[in-house]
C-alpha cells in the first residue's frame, strides 16, 4: 500500500529554495520520501495493509511537524488545497482506508484520483482518469477546430492533428510507464 499527500503552500521560489534542505530532512526523519517543487510538496510512503493505522499516525505527525516548521519560517500550509491519495493494486483497493486524515486542524478525505502537475493519478495507478480527461480535452479542441475549419487549409489541419495526437499519446504513454515505475522505486526507497 502506498500513500501520497500533496501539500500546497504559498511562498516565493527564491525563498523556498533556501528552506528546502531542512524540510527534506524533517520529512525523512518520519520515514517518508519528499518531493518538492515550486509551491508544492509531496510526501510519499508505503506500508503493509496491516500497518495502515500506524502509517496514518506517522503521516499526521509528519504534517504537524511540517506545519510547525512552516510557521517558524513564516510560511503557511494551505490545507484547503491538500490532497490525499492511497495507492494499491486493484485487488487491494478494498483494504485502503476511507477515513479522513488529520492535516493540521482540518481533515482531508482520500480521493480516488488527484491532479498533479497536469497529470491525473488514480488510486490503482491505471491512468484511467488521465485518459478520460485527455480524451475530453481532445474532443473539445476538435469541436473548436470544426468551427474554424473552413478558413484553414485542409492540409494544415491534417498535419496539425497528426502531430498533436502523436504528442499527446507519447506523453501519456511515457507518464503512465514512469508513474508505475516510480511507485515501485518509491516503495523500495521508503
Amino acid at each position: 500500500m502506498g500513500g501520497l499527500l500533496t501539500l500546497k503552500h504559498s511562498v516565493q521560489r527564491t525563498i523556498w529554495n533556501h528552506y528546502t534542505a531542512d524540510l527534506i530532512a524533517l520529512i525523512e526523519r518520519h520515514g517518508f520520501c519528499p518531493h518538492l517543487y515550486a509551491d508544492n510538496s509531496q510526501v510519499y510512503g508505503s506500508c503493509r495493509p496491516s500497518a495502515i493505522a500506524d502509517f496514518q499516525l506517522r503521516l499526521s505527525a509528519c504534517i504537524d511537524d511540517i506545519a510547525s516548521w512552516m510557521r517558524a519560517n513564516r510560511l503557511q500550509l494551505n490545507t484547503s488545497k491538500t490532497d490525499l491519495l492511497w495507492c494499491s493494486t486493484a485487488r487491494r483497493q478494498h483494504q485502503l482506508p476511507s477515513t479522513a486524515l488529520r492535516v493540521g486542524d482540518d481533515f482531508v478525505r482520500p480521493s480516488t484520483s488527484v491532479r498533479d502537475l497536469g497529470i491525473y493519478l488514480d488510486a490503482d495507478l491505471s491512468m484511467r482518469e488521465h485518459v478520460q480527461q485527455t480524451v475530453a480535452g481532445c474532443f473539445a479542441a476538435l469541436r473548436k477546430l470544426r468551427s474554424v475549419r473552413r478558413s484553414i487549409p485542409r492540409l494544415f489541419i491534417r498535419l496539425w492533428l497528426s502531430h498533436w495526437y502523436l504528442a499527446v499519446w507519447t506523453m501519456g504513454t511515457q507518464l503512465w510507464q514512469e508513474s508505475r515505475a516510480s511507485c515501485v522505486v518509491i516503495s523500495r526507497r521508503c
